[in-house]
């Protein structure tokens, strides 16, 4: 179990990375994978790039989840061929991930989170600030959890 204080320390530096510019995903896979064994940061960002703005900006799967179960895939991912077993713990651990993102923020759908929206300064605004809530409580969910 991880401890809280060291949970808020992750959540705030995937925080700090969104504010770089990073993507969601980016943010909260990066401030962790060292914990999981994944020590290359650059490797972690090159690996996470893709799945930012709901995969690809597409608006689909919120990236910051994605983070999360990338996370979860070093924690409890399969890596025995032709095991249905190790497939299935693997799968529900990402379900109960997404089920706690879920009772938190409504959905895990990139486009749900941010309907209603607008453009314009003020909507980058209003997007930035609420991505960057679930990007610290992805990090939070997942290491709770770890």
């Amino acid at each position: 179990m991880v401890n809280p204080v060291e949970i808020e320390e992750r959540a705030q530096a995937a925080v700090r990375l969104f504010s770089m510019g990073y993507n969601c995903s980016q943010a909260v896979f990066a401030a962790c994978a060292d914990m999981y064994g994944l020590y290359d940061k650059e490797i972690a960002l090159r690996v996470s790039a893709s799945f930012g703005g709901g995969i690809g900006r597409m608006h689909k799967t919120c990236g910051a989840a994605c983070g999360m179960f990338m996370l979860e895939g070093l924690n409890t991912g399969n890596a025995i061929p032709n095991n249905p077993a190790g497939k299935m713990q693997n799968y529900a651990r990402v379900q109960m991930l997404a089920g706690d993102f879920r009772k938190k923020f409504g959905s895990t759908t990139c486009a749900t989170l941010l309907a209603g929206i607008g453009r314009g300064a003020d909507g980058d605004n209003m997007r930035k600030s609420k991505c960057s809530d679930m990007v610290a409580e992805a990090v939070r969910i997942a290491l709770s959890h770890k």
